[in-house]
């Protein structure tokens, strides 16, 4: 059983090290991500919002951190694209 294990994590880090499918990656670890992230959004905003609202703001919230991440590399590291 747990040769058998070993044998799956080495495929999935065999697959993080390609450079053509990390997109794919990162979108999934956003949406688990943003699994986790979205009841705290709906806890800690008052009154009524449902489960939808709350992924969405979550995801939204997402988006806007990463696109400022991303902004900041692009402007202090420019010779990079």
């Amino acid at each position: 059983m747990m040769k058998y294990l070993s044998e799956d994590f080495s495929e999935i880090i065999s697959f993080l090290k390609l450079r053509k499918n990390r997109v794919p990656v990162y979108l999934f670890l956003v949406f688990c991500f943003n699994v986790l992230l979205a009841p705290a959004v709906q806890a800690a905003t008052p009154g009524e919002l449902s489960r939808w609202q709350a992924y969405t703001l979550a995801l939204l919230g997402l988006v806007t951190l990463s696109l400022c991440i991303y902004l900041f590399v692009v402007i202090f590291q420019p010779e990079k694209f």
